[in-house]
């Protein structure tokens, strides 16, 4: 159906265009957010209204308002999923504003940014920093019915309750919400980036909408958010088997490293990743254990006396096959029998969850042994 617009004009607050789509005219609005709406008390003409809109893709419907006018309207975020022809126009007419000095850029970049991509930022999704500097993506309504459906579309994208979200019902008149913690933005990513699930577009089109919402807000919240999506992205992203020959610093020495094979065995209580590698030309067997303290995952992993060149020089090796894995190197101390000892932390388990042969069991051990899910 064809869309025309006409030049935008002033008014209080920002700018107003003609928009006629097929027969019917309407009027589009661009204050504090861009609205397309048809007044009138013909209900020929409002019903006409409404049916040119569906035409392009736009839900709306007539409605009886004050003092005999029935109105339609049409807000961003079903302008942003309308049709090709109708967001052309709109975004015409938001430009045609901008350059009139209208509407300040900022706000129509947003608006032209949602009407390019088909899509408007997530309803309801505010996206903050705590006062500890955590981050808060959480999904807000006063309706039980909305928070319901906002939850069940997480755990249909495959993100788990009380691991990945937490969910709140109104009370008393009061809010709800659905609260997405990090480490769900981290596994919607993941989800998002492995490219066989059925769950991977839905969870694509979430973690990219949070994106562009915490883009907008800049600073600290989008680097959080930034950060959350890169490291979920980065999930079996290599593989283990191009390790080879990988040269790392470790104690002032540099190190060759070559991965020959591996192995996990894990249940509830632990996660262990076993490790055989060949360092400056040494083959040997190395185990990270991981495992959880207080809801923490924490880890540890002992040099073997028995290795080529004693405790000592295999610790080195361990040391050097970690940094070469992960990119940090392990942080090593005595124990009381003078045994080398390695602290591994979540920075080393989340650089060994990079390698596809492991990405699944990492992802899958930290949703079985979070605090409190069955």
């Amino acid at each position: 159906m064809r869309v025309e617009v006409g030049k935008a004009e002033p008014i209080a607050g920002g700018a107003a265009a003609s928009v006629v789509i097929g027969g019917a005219r309407l009027r589009l609005y661009m204050r504090q957010t861009l609205m397309l709406v048809k007044y009138t008390k013909s209900r020929e003409g409002a019903e006409a209204a409404a049916e040119a809109l569906r035409a392009v893709g736009v839900a709306a419907e007539a409605r009886e308002g004050a003092g005999g006018f029935l109105h339609v309207a049409a807000s961003m975020r079903r302008l942003a999923s309308g049709a090709r022809e109708l967001r052309e126009a709109v975004a015409k007419a938001v430009r045609e504003a901008v350059k009139a000095g209208l509407v300040p850029e900022r706000r129509a970049k947003r608006w032209l940014e949602a009407l390019e991509r088909g899509r408007a930022p997530p309803r309801g999704y505010g996206i903050t920093l705590s006062r500890s500097g955590a981050l808060m993506v959480r999904y807000i309504s006063t309706n039980p019915d909305s928070i319901e459906r906002e939850a069940q579309r997480l755990a249909d994208m495959g993100l788990v309750e009380g691991v990945h979200f937490t969910v709140k019902m109104p009370e008393g008149g009061r809010a709800g919400y659905v609260s997405v913690l990090k480490e769900g933005l981290v596994y919607a990513a993941w989800l998002a980036a492995r490219g066989y699930d059925e769950k991977q577009k839905p969870a694509a089109e979430f973690v990219e909408r949070i994106l562009e919402k915490a883009e907008r807000r800049g600073g600290a919240v989008y680097e959080k958010v930034r950060k959350a999506v890169e490291a979920g992205r980065a999930v079996g992203s290599l593989r283990l088997f191009e390790v080879r020959g990988v040269e790392v610093e470790v104690g002032g020495r540099r190190h060759v490293v070559t991965v020959l094979s591996w192995d996990v065995d894990w249940d509830r209580h632990y996660l262990r990743i076993f490790i055989v590698a060949e360092v400056d030309g040494v083959e040997s067997l190395y185990t990270a254990a991981f495992y959880r303290v207080r809801g923490r995952v924490t880890g540890q992993a002992y040099a073997r006396a028995s290795a080529p060149g004693g405790a000592e020089a295999d610790a080195e090796r361990f040391a050097a096959v970690v940094k070469a894995l992960t990119g940090i190197e392990p942080r090593m101390y005595m124990s009381k029998g003078k045994r080398p000892v390695f602290f591994l932390g979540r920075r080393h388990l989340d650089g060994f969850a990079r390698y596809r042969e492991l990405a699944d069991v990492v992802m899958g051990w930290l949703v079985a042994t979070w605090p409190g899910w069955q």
